[in-house]
């Protein structure tokens, strides 16, 4: 668990607004920050939950849910995992690997992420994904490197400005 000193307590709200800066996953996708809890003593990480709603561009040419819009649900919940609560710190997918276990038999996909470890500059947690029926669709382990931004890097996070050239 990172020191408490590095948290950032923020409200569901703010987390939303936030990320609607990742506009694939929350235009596009139509990904929803459902849960973001800040970790709790003697936790690894975060308590996130992220869902969709499977819309018809997310389906493959045979009629399942593609791969693509699976692992961009999971990204982002490993994404709110890893950034939602950090102070002066961001944190990158450094690497991904995606099981997929079945099909999508419901009309929505739930994310929920699973921390296992964070460190100072890397974490790790995995990020199981159901449908809205119970159904095991895919298991996604990702890591992630995190770094500490300068100043103004985070007030450009944070107000929604381009960030400066370098950070």
């Amino acid at each position: 668990m990172p020191h408490q000193e590095s948290i950032v307590f923020r409200t569901l709200e703010e987390i939303r607004t936030l990320f609607l800066r990742d506009r694939f996953a929350t235009e596009q996708a139509g990904v929803v920050i459902d849960v973001a809890e800040p970790p709790q003593e003697g936790a690894a990480g975060p308590r996130v939950v992220c869902s969709m709603t499977v819309e018809p561009h997310h389906r493959n040419a045979a009629g399942g849910v593609m791969g693509g819009a699976i692992y961009t649900l999971a990204d982002f919940c490993f994404a709110i995992g890893a950034n939602a609560f950090a102070r002066d710190t961001v944190t990158v997918t450094l690497s991904s690997s995606v099981q997929f276990i079945g099909a999508c038999k419901g009309s929505r996909l739930i994310a929920t992420l699973i921390p296992q470890h964070q460190g100072r500059s890397t974490l790790f947690s995995e990020v199981r994904v159901e449908d809205d029926l119970g159904n095991l669709v895919a298991m996604v382990s990702m890591t992630g490197f995190r770094r500490t931004l300068p100043p103004e890097a985070v007030e450009a996070l944070l107000t929604g400005k381009p960030l400066p050239k370098g950070s």
